[in-house]
């Protein structure tokens, strides 16, 4: 039985494309970590690893659809993400630059990236921090964060610039504890909102 078992899954999946069967392999971790019982939980399998096609597209998709629900943000945050996804990957440089994925049991729960500063080469700027609903609590914010100073500092800068906004509390939570220092802040009305925008900074 379970042999023909193994034969008829084999059938099934056999004309799947490869990204259709971790899609597959990762509805069937979800399932099993929501049905396994409490008095057994399974360990999540976390990994940071740098960026594959369809990365930047999931990037952008899941910040703008995890900032309109939490923050009420419109469609020109998602613009921006898109944009300045967009930039860098059509103008990598894996010298200088870099993009990180966290995955949890293999499905993709957060994301950041490195690139240049544009007035400053020995700056390097942190963009697009995010964690996912699904990966929060696991600590993989700070693992991200970790993973661009330790990468800016081989590659040479001297520093790391940041912006983001007041409202994203928890974020800057996660930037002081990593030794940001706020610089500056404004007012400023984007994305539907009257926002206080921030500039952080770290030396390297």
């Amino acid at each position: 039985m379970d042999r023909r078992s193994h034969k008829a899954t084999g059938a099934m999946i056999s004309p799947l494309s490869t990204w259709q069967r971790e899609r597959i392999l990762g509805a069937m971790r979800t399932l099993e970590r929501t049905l396994s019982p409490a008095a057994a939980p399974c360990r999540p399998e976390l990994a940071i690893r740098t960026h594959r096609i369809g990365d930047a597209g999931w990037a952008i998709e899941q910040h703008g659809r995890l900032y309109a629900q939490e923050f009420g943000w419109n469609g020109e945050f998602e613009a921006l993400v898109a944009t300045l996804f967009a930039r860098f990957i059509t103008q990598y440089d894996p010298q200088s630059e870099r993009f990180w994925v966290a995955e949890l049991d293999g499905e993709r729960v957060g994301c950041v990236f490195v690139a240049r500063n544009e007035q400053d080469p020995d700056t390097a700027q942190l963009r697009c921090l995010l964690v996912h609903p699904n990966g929060r609590g696991l600590g993989l914010g700070q693992r991200l964060i970790a993973e661009c100073l330790a990468f800016a500092k081989s590659a040479g800068y001297r520093r790391m610039l940041l912006w983001t906004n007041d409202v994203l509390i928890a974020a800057r939570r996660l930037y002081e504890a990593a030794g940001f220092i706020l610089l500056e802040q404004s007012r400023h009305r984007s994305f539907g909102h009257e926002l206080v925008g921030q500039t952080w900074a770290r030396e390297l």
